[in-house]
């Protein structure tokens, strides 16, 4: 007999009600949690570089993985001009399914959870790189990634006090209005870069401009500074100058992807870095003095996704949210394919 089945789909909406159900620091508490944890079992996934395609609007990308159990991908686009007309710059969706049989058990919109996800990998790698106990942050870039960002290292790390800059004083003022409720954050927004950088422990760049810029140079760097760095993520885009990862201590997630998307595009082949999951397996040292810069050149990786997917289902199945879809048809025999397709309709309707 037929196994009736079906794929449980989270809409945006559903999203929205889980974060007002969880709540956003538990949300975040949990995700930090999940890819960490997944981050330091990191020899048990299947991995390959995303594949991308670039055009010279932007560039749409799918991102796959598998533990051996389960299998995700993400549909995720990049493209800075669609603020202009009205569009997010970056949209996603990922899929979750099961490798014994290769059913979907999961669709979901990830738009927002990228932007989630992004966050607490910052914070992952921010617990484990910073100097202990850090309380300001410059955010250099106040588009769509910098609520998130700042929230989760509030929530996750205490960060208390944050200095804003962009290019567009607009931006900054959306930041300050959307975070004026939060308890116990302080927000200044700056006329520069460097100002916002100065007595700063830790510092995130979060640019969307596709291009080659330095929003971040080696003269605004101070001993002990962890720097965050989210913002370059394809080829021909980066916002850190050399100088300053050549005095940083660099790690990212998976080397093959982010010589090609990083920051490190700048460097020859030969420069060193360490994968985040080596120092989280232990298995590679992070900071070794409280002197030490250390830079997370951020690209984005699909473990990432899959910490996402695989909590976002557990919580959405015990909070009983999102929708049962016909996303796979369920067939009496598997090779009846056509017989499935035409069932309950008439000869005139299908010929």
């Amino acid at each position: 007999m037929t196994q009736q089945r079906k794929t449980l789909f989270l809409s945006v909406s559903d999203i929205r009600r889980l974060l007002a159900l969880v709540g956003m620091p538990r949300f975040l508490e949990l995700l930090v949690n999940r890819i960490r944890d997944d981050f330091a079992r990191w020899n048990e996934f299947n991995k390959s570089p995303r594949t991308a395609i670039h055009s010279i609007d932007g560039v749409i990308e799918l991102m796959p993985i598998s533990d051996g159990s389960r299998f995700c991908f993400k549909f995720v686009n990049g493209h800075p001009k669609n603020y202009f007309i009205g569009l997010p710059t970056v949209m996603a969706f990922g899929v979750l399914a099961e490798v014994d049989t290769g059913w979907p058990i999961i669709l979901s919109e990830m738009t927002f959870l990228t932007a989630l996800r992004t966050a607490a990998t910052s914070v992952v790698a921010a617990q484990a790189l910073a100097n202990i106990g850090p309380k300001s942050m410059a955010v250099i870039g106040n588009g769509a990634q910098s609520e998130f960002q700042i929230l989760a290292f509030h929530y996750s790390m205490g960060v208390s006090r944050i200095n804003l800059f962009d290019i567009s004083a607009q931006a900054s003022q959306k930041a300050l209005a959307n975070l004026k409720h939060v308890a116990g954050l302080e927000l200044l927004v700056h006329d520069s870069g460097r100002a916002a950088v100065e007595n700063s422990e830790i510092v995130t760049t979060s640019t969307a401009s596709k291009a080659r810029v330095s929003v971040l140079t080696a003269d605004m760097i101070e001993p002990g500074m962890h720097i965050n760095a989210i913002g370059g993520d394809c080829p021909g885009k980066t916002e850190i100058d050399p100088e300053v990862l050549e005095r940083a201590r660099v790690f990212v997630e998976f080397d093959p992807q982010t010589r090609v998307e990083g920051e490190i595009q700048q460097m020859l082949p030969s420069f060193p870095v360490t994968e985040l999951w080596q120092v989280l397996a232990g298995q590679s040292p992070g900071r070794t003095s409280p002197a030490d810069i250390t830079l997370f050149d951020s690209v984005g990786f699909s473990i990432e996704d899959f910490s996402t997917l695989n909590l976002v289902y557990e919580l959405a199945r015990s909070h009983e949210l999102g929708t049962e879809i016909e996303l796979i048809p369920n067939i009496e025999d598997a090779r009846n394919l056509y017989g499935s397709l035409v069932q309950g309709l008439s000869p005139m309707e299908i010929d």
